[in-house]
């Protein structure tokens, strides 16, 4: 193995024993043919099945292959944060263990961040949907994704691909934002966004994952939506704020001039609090853009 490998690939792998060893081997062969030096951190997260015996197994085959296994299941979210966080190359990719990526256009992405060095993130957009509840899905998470857009001030094809790559060195101050569970890769997407990094989207095809999804459209579909609130609430809390604060103390000087016409002299209650509520909503934001601006990063 390279001393110093310029790219890194982070492999999440949870109970993935009947294709673990078919991905690792598109990876590798994909990479050996790439001419770029790189390692494999392959972390299995606690699998119940057989998946880190057969890695264990298949790693003399695989020089450039390192295992890192956990005691206990962390997440997606934590896995990519830990194997980024002990990446040793410069660029690092994360990617799925499902066969539902074409990892064998890895090098594709890292020679764009090579070759433009404007370009901090390329992230593989998918131009299908391949993944469980499907009817639902697409509509939320095309929702979710005009949300992330109209927040994040710019387009967004892909929200939460799996599959990137990145310079280490931009994404290190935002892993400690990284949540444990699959809206890691809608973090990191508007952590660069928000902070003015370049991303390039690649748009690639996307497959029927092997094996059994570990996606929960209810519980994911809600920590998606809260996720893309909160990143930019921590970036830009104005954007999320500011608008139903004008928007009620808008409401209320309309009301605000009805009354006076109806019953001159005579406020109600209500159009006072609707007054005060977009007033205190505006202090608030105005405070926490203060703390955002004011952070030492």
């Amino acid at each position: 193995m390279e001393a110093t490998p310029y790219v890194t690939i982070v492999l999440p792998c949870y109970n993935e024993q009947d294709h673990v060893l078919d991905e690792v081997e598109r990876i590798t062969k994909a990479m050996d043919s790439s001419g770029y030096t790189y390692e494999l951190v392959a972390v299995d997260d606690c699998s119940t099945d057989e998946t880190l015996a057969r890695l264990e197994e298949a790693a003399p085959r695989f020089p450039h292959m390192r295992i890192r296994a956990f005691h206990r299941n962390g997440g997606s979210g934590t896995v990519r944060r830990i194997g980024t966080q002990e990446a040793r190359g410069e660029i690092v990719v994360w990617t799925d263990a499902d066969m539902t990526y074409p990892n064998e256009r890895i090098p594709e992405l890292v020679q764009i961040l090579e070759k433009d060095q404007t370009v901090d993130q390329v992230v593989g957009a998918r131009t299908t949907e391949e993944g469980s509840h499907k009817i639902l899905r697409v509509p939320a998470k095309w929702v979710i994704r005009k949300i992330a857009e109209k927040l994040a001030g710019q387009r967004i094809p892909d929200l939460n691909s799996g599959l990137r790559a990145f310079r280490k060195s931009v994404a290190k101050p935002y892993l400690r934002l990284l949540p444990p569970g699959f809206s890691c890769v809608t973090t990191i997407t508007l952590s660069f966004l928000s902070n003015q990094h370049d991303v390039y989207y690649l748009p690639i095809e996307y497959a029927k994952r092997a094996g059994k999804s570990k996606f929960s459209f209810v519980s994911d579909a809600y920590r998606y939506i809260l996720q893309v609130l909160r990143m930019v609430m921590y970036f830009n809390p104005l954007k999320v704020l500011m608008p139903p604060a004008l928007w009620l103390v808008g409401i209320g000087f309309v009301k605000f001039v009805y009354d006076m016409v109806r019953t001159p002299f005579y406020i109600p209650t209500n159009t006072i609090m609707i007054v005060l509520s977009g007033m205190l909503i505006g202090s608030v934001a105005l405070l926490a853009d203060l703390i955002v601006r004011s952070r030492g990063e």
